[in-house]
């Protein structure tokens, strides 16, 4: 006899399921149910049915017709209808009629609205419910404590309460404490916006195992010397404000970390030194990122899996590390104050599982050791901007998963090594600002196919344009300014795909993990490599790659005609050329350049060849005088065109502004104010020339009188 059936994902099976009424445990997650209205009627006609799982199956909302041919009568224990969309009409009349001895409700990620019903009370067996993640809001009534909330409070055996990523507002009341058996609290993601949370909320949460209140914006104000009653494996307190001293409560926590293994306390405004009693045993997970805390790690093996302490003001040497067995592994110490060498990560334990290492924005310098080969399963590196010298590692050439690979804002020098060429899975690429040197190789666009970021700005990259790097079909950010790049431009760039026409472009370059902790909960890791883009002379963080599709060859020595096979590039949102050997007329259309007498000519300027708008009118009226070189450079005549262009710079919201760097973008909801601009940039263009010619005139009528 059939009592156990699971089909998930496998189709539209409703109509053969009234027969089997000796079923007990019926699992449809992930089918395709929008067709099977008469779901609830099926339903009843399962007496035996204890679990019944209905997520994300599109399921239709129940008619009223449906509802009155429903059997009250049901063994239903356990009941997922999460990720289904219903709202509170379709499932609130059918569900507290079969709910008598539900023990686990599930109706996460639906469209249930308004106050939480009072007649979730009325389920005296319940112990699990998960609501996040809907459009629940707390009633007057219920900020004051008289509440569908409370009636839960009541009840004996509840164990979990999820109402994360609601619009639950106002204050939480204390008699929320009544809760003794909770297990697990989850209210992240609601706006209790400056509330203020003490220890008599918690008074009662004698089994407390699990607490996230992280993004509420609660205040977590906590007597001196408070003991609380709880012992937490997992806090999540992201955004709550725990500071400015570091939260002392958490040292009560049976040791700490003999029993937690997942803290979570970024962006808790916390301002103080770490205390010497925090790192006692091993961490699983912890998070501290985004504070200003400070002070040195200990001189013995820190035992973790994950850990983000970016954006505070930790200073000393780099800790040893030590990974747990047989788990990835992530790091991420960026933005703090650690100096000295970077040689203790050729003994960190476990080394092989790490896949996310971040270093960048800190105080390292010396040579990099060449100790990669242990990091078998890497995935991101970045050591920028620190001061590190000397030439790249070749270890580096033995990481063949590695997707980003930052090593920008250093001293590196040498040539672009042979073995990065092993590095297949790149897609982010950023060796800016360095002193590498040499010809930009051919397998850079031959090798590394699936490369959507490229920056070699700012080292010494000598020669011509490799016309490999046309391979790149993924690319939307090429950036080879400031170098000593010469020869023309390939016309094959047009083979930029991603350029030339319309796709689905990753909106940022993310490294998502996924890992398991002790097969009881997940721990979501996401990393960001952002493109950093130089803007009037300062760096800008741009994580939206897919918003910005650009080339940047300004500042080197490129010769001939802008090739009329970048016209093609139809998607292709910023372009910088200035500062080169360029002639000819300049093209028309551009891509999102179009109409280019529309913009600021400084992403042309300093090509004493190019012709036509935007910096000229025409053609007739900038030939280069005879005998002198055609070209931008330092000499007087520059100066007033160096003035002229920084007069009338206009403030884009991103760009690779700097010395040598001036990007142009589409109009936008800025038209009308840019038209403006337009007429007014004419206008004191005619009144330079003008200018000019007086002064030129003057200066050769006063020379004719001195001879």
């Amino acid at each position: 006899m059939l009592e156990t059936l699971r089909l998930g994902g496998n189709g539209r099976v409703f109509n053969w399921l009234s027969p089997l009424s000796r079923l007990k445990e019926l699992d449809l997650s992930f089918t395709n149910l929008s067709n099977a209205n008469d779901w609830s009627q099926v339903i009843s006609h399962l007496p035996l049915l204890q679990k019944l799982s209905l997520r994300h199956c599109d399921l239709p909302s129940i008619s009223s017709s449906s509802l009155s041919l429903a059997n009250s009568s049901t063994s239903l224990t356990y009941l997922d209808l999460s990720d289904n969309n219903l709202p509170s009409s379709a499932i609130y009349p059918w569900l507290f009629n079969v709910s008598s001895n539900l023990v686990s409700l599930d109706l996460s990620s639906n469209q249930l609205k308004g106050p939480i019903p009072e007649a979730f009370g009325n389920m005296k067996a319940i112990q699990e419910i998960y609501l996040s993640d809907n459009l629940l809001v707390l009633a007057e009534n219920q900020v004051r404590g008289d509440s569908g909330l409370n009636e839960i409070g009541k009840l004996p055996d509840f164990s979990v309460l999820d109402l994360g990523y609601n619009f639950l507002n106002g204050s939480i009341s204390k008699s929320f404490g009544q809760l003794s058996n909770l297990h697990v609290l989850r209210l992240a993601g609601n706006s209790f916006d400056g509330d203020v949370i003490s220890e008599a909320h918690f008074s009662n949460f004698y089994n407390l195992g699990k607490l996230d209140l992280s993004y509420t914006s609660l205040t977590l104000k906590f007597n001196t010397g408070w003991i609380p009653p709880f012992q937490l494996s997992q806090i999540k307190l992201c955004s709550c404000k725990l500071g400015p001293g570091f939260p002392d409560w958490l040292r009560t926590q049976k040791d700490f970390l003999l029993v937690l293994e997942y803290p979570d306390i970024s962006a808790s405004g916390i301002s103080d030194s770490l205390p010497y009693w925090f790192w006692g045993h091993g961490l699983w997970y912890l998070n501290m990122s985004f504070n200003q805390i400070s002070g040195t790690f200990p001189t013995h093996s820190i035992d973790i899996t994950h850990l983000d302490l970016r954006s505070n003001n930790f200073s000393g040497p780099l800790p040893h590390f030590s990974l747990y067995f047989g788990f990835i592994g992530t790091i991420n110490l960026s933005k703090n104050k650690f100096t000295g060498s970077v040689s203790p990560i050729c003994n960190f334990t476990g080394a092989v599982y790490l896949t996310l290492f971040d270093l960048s924005n800190n105080l390292f310098s010396g040579v990099v050791p060449d100790c990669f080969v242990s990091f078998l399963f890497l995935t991101a590196l970045n050591l920028g901007d620190n001061s590190f010298s000397g030439s790249l590692p070749s270890s580096l050439g033995s990481e063949v998963f590695l997707e980003m690979l930052s090593l920008r804002g250093n001293k590196f020098s040498g040539e672009l090594p042979l073995y990065l060429q092993n590095c297949t899975e790149l897609k982010f690429l950023d060796l800016s600002d360095n002193e590498l040197s040499g010809e930009i190789p051919m397998w850079l666009g031959q090798r590394l196919s699936s490369l959507v970021f490229l920056s070699l700005q700012r080292n010494q990259f000598r020669g011509r344009i490799p016309h490999q790097l046309c391979e790149l079909k993924y690319l939307q950010i090429l950036d080879l300014s400031v170098n000593k790049i010469s020869d023309s431009i390939p016309p094959c760039l047009k083979n930029f795909n991603s350029m030339a026409k319309k796709v689905s472009l990753d909106r940022r370059i993310e490294l998502h993990l996924l890992d398991a902790l002790y097969m009881t909960s997940l721990i979501d890791v996401r990393y960001v490599d952002e493109a950093l883009i130089t803007w009037k002379g300062t760096k800008q963080n741009y994580p939206q790659l897919g918003l910005l599709l650009a080339i940047d060859l300004s500042c080197n020595k490129l010769t001939g005609e802008i090739p009329e096979e970048l016209s093609s590039l139809q998607e292709l949102v910023a372009l910088n050329l200035s500062r080169n050997f360029f002639t000819g007329k300049i093209l028309q259309k551009i891509g999102h350049l179009r109409q280019l007498e529309s913009f600021d000519p400084s992403s042309f300027s300093h090509n004493r060849g190019l012709c036509g708008p935007p910096i000229s009118p025409n053609c007739s009226m900038v030939e280069p005088p005879p005998g002198k070189p055609a070209v931008g450079g330092e000499e007087d005549s520059d100066e007033y065109m160096k003035w002229f262009y920084t007069g009338m710079g206009l403030g884009f919201e991103v760009g690779f502004w700097g010395f040598c760097s001036v990007v142009f973008f589409k109009r936008s909801w800025r038209h009308s104010y840019y038209r403006y601009l337009d007429n007014a940039k004419d206008w004191v263009y005619v009144s330079f020339v003008l200018l000019k010619a007086r002064l030129v005139g003057r200066i050769k009528g006063l020379s004719t009188r001195s001879d």
